[in-house]
C-alpha cells in the first residue's frame, strides 16, 4: 500500500482532464416533453407498479438464464428508498449456486456498479446476459454500448456466494435516477442485500460484503456508513452482518467540498471551481450535467436552469431521459462540438444550495460498519484520488480500519476493476472466514 502526499482540497480543482473531441456542430430541435426509452416487458411492468412494501421486499421476480457454470439467475425489482427517505423502486440481478446451501446460509456479495447512464433503459441487468463477467465499454475486449456484467461471478459463485446486482432506482424500476448521489446509491445497496437474503430459493444468509466501482464505489462507502439505515427492523431481512466494503476508485464529493458554512459569494465562487473541474471536455461534461439532473431529481426545490441555460435544461433533460452515457457524450458531441459549454450560464444562481444538496447527498462522516479497502490507479483522471484519500483521514480519524491500495504500474480508472480483482477477492475471502485484519490506516 502506498500513501501519497498530504492532500488539498484545491487539488480537486487541478485534475487534469481527459482530451476532448471535437465534432460536427449541429443544434437540437426541443419538444415540450420528452418520452421515455424503451425497455424490456419486466421493466415495462415494473416501472407501473407503486413502491410500497417493506424496504428489501422482492415485488417481482424473473428467472432468466444465465452462462455462469453450476448458477441460476434471476431479474427482481424491490423496495428502495432514496435520501429524503421517499420510497423507490429498484431492480437488480441476482445469481446463486446450484444446489443445497450450507445450514447457516450462503455469504451475500452486493456488486454496484459504474455509471451507465441515467435512462431508464440503462439499468445492466437489461442487457443480453447480464451474468456474464464485467464487459466495459472502452477496453479492446468491450462488445456493447455500455458497462455490464459481474467482476469475478463465477469465482463467487464457485466459492458459494450469492451475487446480487442492483440496477440502483430509476434505471428500469420508474422514477428519475438520482445519478451520483451517493446516499441514494448506497440504499439501494443495502435494500439489495435484505431482497437477496429474503429469496428463500437462493439459500442467502446474512453475512454480507459490498464491492462497487466508480458510481458504485461511492455508492459502497456510503452504504458502509448508514448504520441507523442498516440496522432498520421490520425490513424483508433485518440483521445483515456486513464483513467487509470494496471500493474501486470511489468518488466522494462530500470529502472535497467545504465542511464550513459559506457565504452566497464564496459558494458562487466555489461553484464555479467545480464546474470548470469537470467540464474540460465532452465526456466528462456529460457526467457532470447528468449529476446535476439526478441531483436535481433528489432535492427537487433545485432547478437545473441555477446552472443552465433555459436550451441547456431542456438539452439536459432530453439526453438524461433517454440515452446511456457514452451515446449521451457522442449525441454531445455530435451536435455541440467544442461549444457544449454554451450549454452553462456564464454565472450560475443559488449555488449554496446546489452545494449543500452535493454534500448531503454524498457520503456521511460516519464511521463504517465494518473495514473498507479501497483500489486506485495513479492514471486516474475521472474520479481524482484526492477524494478516497480525503475520505481515508476522515475516517481513519474517526477509529475506522480503511486502507487504500495503489494499484501496481499506471493504472486508469477503466483498468482498475481486472487488475485489482485478485487482491480483492483474497480480502474478501479473508472477511467472511473471519480472519483478523490489521488495520490498514496510514500511520502518524
Amino acid at each position: 500500500m502506498t500513501q501519497s502526499s498530504q492532500p488539498n482540497r484545491h487539488d480537486f480543482f487541478k485534475i487534469v482532464r481527459l482530451t476532448a473531441a471535437t465534432a460536427v456542430f449541429t443544434f437540437f430541435s426541443f419538444s415540450s416533453a420528452f418520452a421515455e426509452p424503451p425497455v424490456p416487458p419486466f421493466y415495462e411492468s415494473v416501472m407501473k407498479m407503486t413502491p410500497a412494501g417493506k424496504l428489501g421486499e422482492v415485488i417481482k421476480k424473473e428467472q432468466i438464464q444465465t452462462s455462469l457454470k453450476g448458477a441460476q439467475a434471476w431479474k427482481i425489482a424491490y423496495i428502495s428508498s432514496d435520501v429524503g427517505e421517499r420510497k423507490t423502486i429498484a431492480t437488480a440481478l441476482v445469481i446463486a449456486p446450484t444446489g443445497p446451501a450450507p445450514k447457516e446460509g450462503r455469504p451475500i456479495m452486493a456488486w454496484a456498479h459504474g455509471t451507465t447512464g441515467s435512462a431508464q433503459n440503462c439499468g445492466p441487468s437489461q442487457v443480453t446476459d447480464p451474468t456474464r463477467a464485467l464487459n466495459q465499454y472502452f477496453l479492446m475486449n468491450g462488445n456493447s454500448y455500455t458497462d455490464f456484467g459481474i467482476p469475478n461471478g463465477q469465482e463467487f459463485i464457485n466459492e458459494g456466494y450469492v451475487v446480487v446486482a442492483t440496477d440502483y432506482q430509476g434505471l428500469g424500476g420508474g422514477g428519475k435516477h438520482q445519478y451520483a448521489v451517493a446516499g441514494t446509491n448506497g440504499r439501494d445497496v443495502i435494500n439489495s442485500a435484505r431482497a437477496a437474503s429474503s429469496m428463500q430459493e437462493l439459500g442467502a444468509g446474512k453475512k454480507t460484503i459490498a464491492y462497487g466501482w466508480s458510481q458504485g464505489g461511492g455508492a459502497t462507502i456510503a452504504a458502509a456508513g448508514l448504520l441507523d439505515y442498516q440496522a432498520q427492523q421490520g425490513t424483508a431481512a433485518d440483521n445483515l452482518q456486513y464483513l467487509g466494503f470494496v471500493a474501486l476508485a470511489p468518488e466522494d464529493l462530500a470529502a472535497v467540498l467545504p465542511k464550513t458554512s459559506l457565504d452566497q459569494a464564496s459558494a458562487d465562487k466555489l461553484m464555479k471551481e467545480f464546474t470548470q473541474a469537470n467540464v474540460s471536455n465532452v465526456f466528462l461534461f456529460g457526467h457532470f450535467v447528468m449529476g446535476l439532473w439526478g441531483t436535481q431529481a433528489a432535492y427537487p426545490q433545485l432547478k437545473l436552469t441555477d446552472l443552465l441555460t433555459e436550451d441547456g435544461a431542456k438539452a439536459v433533460e432530453q439526453l438524461s431521459s433517454n440515452k446511456c452515457v457514452h451515446v449521451l457524450a457522442d449525441t454531445l458531441n455530435y451536435n455541440y462540438g467544442d461549444n457544449y459549454k454554451s450549454l452553462l450560464k456564464p454565472e450560475a444562481s443559488n449555488s449554496l444550495a446546489w452545494l449543500k444538496a452535493f454534500v448531503d447527498g454524498s457520503v456521511k462522516p460516519v464511521k463504517p460498519a465494518a473495514p473498507v479497502v479501497i483500489y486506485w490507479g495513479t492514471k486516474d483522471t475521472v474520479v481524482p484520488p484526492v477524494m478516497h484519500e480525503l475520505y481515508q483521514k476522515q475516517m481513519c480519524s474517526m477509529g475506522a480500519n480503511v486502507g487504500r491500495v495503489q494499484l501496481p504500474g499506471e493504472q486508469t480508472h477503466f483498468t482498475t476493476p481486472g487488475v485489482s480483482a485478485p487482491m480483492y477477492i483474497e480480502w474478501i475471502k479473508d472477511r467472511i472466514s473471519g480472519k483478523p485484519l490489521t488495520n490498514a490506516c496510514p500511520r502518524g
